[in-house]
């Protein structure tokens, strides 16, 4: 069975249902907790009372620095959304790990940004050195992935749009809420990764809400297209798509195609008018709350929950 892990200020804890036991060891990054993992089997079977985990101030379980990867594209719900037809070409792109924050943090809206989006994501947390041409079957798995956490991939959409500039919309710090728990996996349940339900809500109205069966390209497939150009390292973060539900939507195809007669200045204006009238992106003062888990309990990730704040700087 899975072992789900808290880090705190003080160290990192063994979660056994509502309370958590403190992880003998000397690591201080997620990698050499890693390295560590029978500190944390000893912690989980030591059997003692524990610390209540609701009076723990839980922080990223992923350290940085470390690599952060995202795939693009990778729900067929969120392809539908977007206004794809046909096959997807797998892609990937990074965020900066400066972005990567707790799991109750507030995210903060930089003063420029309109039309922030949310994306829950299931990270893959490497386990394992993954060289260039590595290829990953699905037996390979547990081999790589040494567990998965909840991560919201925050997107400037604005930005995203007008530059076609993943990096900077996605890398502004808070941009990466992660956690509560690291999910350390045994082999077996990685037969059980596509019942995994991810779902986001915004102040209480869900939002998105799929299992990774909806997935179009799954993780053993993205860890080998990704290692044709692209190593890991344990510790680094694979962010794995988001399904269908965001804020930005494609627009209808007869305005599609009425928008590509538009001059591109004309365009964005248009499309910027139309999109500031859209009560789905996030603003000051909404809560989202984000859990990945199998219907069974089998896995569960634990419950994200994070404000959000307009910036009291600019970025600018």
């Amino acid at each position: 069975m899975s072992t789900d892990v808290l880090r705190t200020a003080d160290g990192w804890w063994a979660v056994l249902g509502d309370r958590a036991v403190p992880v003998d060891t000397k690591a201080t990054t997620t990698a050499d907790l890693l390295a560590d993992r029978a500190a944390v089997e000893k912690a989980a079977a030591s059997g003692e009372a524990g610390t209540p985990v609701a009076g723990l101030k839980a922080l990223s379980p992923v350290t940085t620095p470390c690599r952060v990867v995202a795939q693009m594209v990778n729900y067929r719900s969120h392809a539908r959304d977007s206004g794809f037809t046909g096959e997807i070409p797998p892609a990937f792109f990074r965020k900066a790990s400066g972005s990567v924050s707790g799991p109750t943090d507030t995210v903060v809206r930089p003063s420029h940004v309109k039309l922030l989006d949310y994306e829950i994501e299931l990270g893959l947390v490497i386990g394992a050195p993954l060289p260039v041409g590595t290829e990953v079957a699905e037996r390979d798995l547990p081999a790589y992935v040494a567990g998965l956490v909840v991560t919201n991939d925050v997107s400037a959409r604005d930005v995203q749009l007008t530059k076609t500039q993943f990096y900077e919309s996605k890398s502004y710090p808070t941009f990466t809420p992660t956690g509560p728990y690291l999910t350390l996996l045994e082999p077996a349940d990685f037969d059980h990764l596509l019942d995994l339900r991810l779902k986001l809500s915004v102040n209480g109205e869900l939002r998105q809400d799929r299992t990774l069966a909806d997935m179009i390209v799954r993780p053993a497939q993205a860890l080998t297209l990704l290692a044709r150009f692209q190593p890991l390292d344990p510790g680094d973060l694979l962010l794995t798509g988001t399904p269908g539900g965001t804020a930005l939507k494609a627009p209808p195809k007869p305005v599609e195609k009425i928008g590509a007669l538009l001059p591109p200045a004309v365009k964005w204006k248009s499309f910027f008018r139309s999109q500031a009238r859209n009560p789905r992106y996030l603003g000051a003062g909404d809560l989202i709350t984000a859990t990945i888990a199998t219907p069974d309990g089998r896995i569960d990730l634990g419950e994200q929950r994070t404000p959000v704040a307009d910036a009291k700087w600019s970025s600018r």
